[in-house]
Parts: C-alpha cells; sequence; structure tokens
C-alpha cells in the first residue's frame, strides 16, 4: 500500500535505510521532510518497505530524492510504484521537470521508469572546503 504525505517517522525510516543502505548512518529525516513538496511510503502489513521523497526547488522543477525499498521487497515492482507515484502527484502539483540522480547502480532503474540522462553540473561544497557554517555565515 503506497501512502503520499504518511511520515513514517524517524526510526522507522532509519530502519528501512539501515536495511537496504550498508553506509546508512541514523539521522534526523524530519527537518528535510518539512520541505519536501511530497513523498511516499510503501507499507506491507503495517511496515515500512519503500520510501522515496520528492524535493523541490519552490517552481516547476522536482528531484526524487533517498528512493529505497527493502531488500526483501525488491525486484516486486515497489520502486517503480514508487517513482511513478511521486512523478504523478508532482504532475498534479504543477511540476514540470523531474530529476533523478543518474549514478551508475541506479541507471537502468530509473530509465526502465522513463527517465533518460541529461548533462548536468554537480559542485561538492564540502570537498571544496565549504562547510554549513559558511554558509550559515554568507546567508545571516
Amino acid at each position: 500500500m503506497l501512502r503520499s504525505k504518511d511520515n513514517p517517522g524517524n526510526e522507522d525510516l532509519n530502519r528501512l535505510f539501515r536495511a537496504a543502505w550498508s553506509n546508512h548512518s541514523p539521522r534526523d529525516f524530519q527537518p528535510v521532510l518539512r520541505q519536501s513538496l511530497t513523498y511516499i511510503s510503501a507499507y506491507v502489513d503495517g511496515h515500512l518497505i519503500g520510501f522515496v521523497n520528492v524535493a523541490w526547488d519552490g517552481g516547476k522543477h522536482a528531484f526524487l530524492m533517498d528512493t529505497t525499498v527493502h531488500p526483501d521487497h525488491q525486484r516486486c515492482g515497489i520502486g517503480k510504484q514508487l517513482v511513478r507515484e511521486a512523478v504523478s502527484l508532482a504532475s498534479e502539483l504543477g511540476i514540470e521537470w523531474v530529476h533523478v540522480d543518474y549514478k551508475l547502480p541506479f541507471k537502468r532503474f530509473y530509465e526502465s521508469c522513463g527517465f533518460q540522462p541529461t548533462n548536468a553540473g554537480l559542485y561538492h561544497l564540502e570537498k571544496r572546503g565549504v562547510t554549513k557554517k559558511d554558509v550559515q555565515k554568507i546567508t545571516a
């Protein structure tokens, strides 16, 4: 069962992410979710088994973030259902462009969902020596 804007809470999200991603460190998802356009959660028997966050720029662009499915439920179509629902909701909310992170391990998955690769630029601030503290000083 898919639910939009159903916040599963940090405990369930961290449990899901820990199962799906070997490098996951527990975190507080709430500050990000409060800023999200929407997010979709997938449940089986009341247990969180999938999640996708739809971030946005405040305009016509949205970004699918943290698309995650529990390993016991991968390759069953849940990821595609999450992405399709996210794209559908984004469209209903007036979004014109939906972006995804096209890293090699996810390339086939996102192509199977209808996404196409683009030439996008990326600038990693922390690798350039810019910290959150620096940004806070600039924006204060």
